[in-house]
């Protein structure tokens, strides 16, 4: 996982510090948003293998975050945390394409666990794609 780049968005800076820290630890990239608009700046910056995102934030939510995020990059990997665990909230995250929501504080195991799902995830369709555009380039080849 030394390769693996994580964001996490959160607006409480200590959780975002001591998370980013644990996993640094575990031979982990981590950056860190501050908001809604600070991930959709650095999501156009790096290539993410998973991002966490907070649900609650002053401003631009979790939800809107969510969606804006994915109608930049609708393959980025999402993983929604909150502090304020909500049933609704977790559904409707889901639907809009989160792939995953987990309650704070998560279990360090979990999020590794997750972040592993979602590499291999982006790394699937990352494969799928370039399968996709050597089909296209070998068609129009005639090949």
């Amino acid at each position: 996982m030394a390769e693996t780049k994580v964001l996490l968005v959160d607006d409480e800076v200590e959780f975002t510090e001591t998370l980013s820290e644990r996993l640094k630890s575990r031979g982990l990239n981590v950056d860190s948003a501050k908001s809604g608009e600070d991930a959709l700046k650095k999501i156009s910056e790096v290539s993410y293998d998973a991002i966490f995102l907070d649900l609650a934030m002053p401003g631009m939510d979790g939800i809107e975050t969510l969606k804006k995020l994915l109608s930049k990059n609708p393959d980025l990997q999402v993983i929604l945390l909150t502090g304020h665990a909500s049933i609704d909230k977790s559904v409707e995250a889901v639907k809009l394409g989160a792939k995953d929501f987990l309650e704070k504080p998560a279990n360090i195991d979990k999020l590794l666990e997750k972040i592993k799902k979602a590499e291999s995830e982006r790394m699937l369709i990352v494969e799928k794609r370039s399968q996709d555009e050597i089909q296209k380039i070998l068609k129009s080849k005639g090949w």
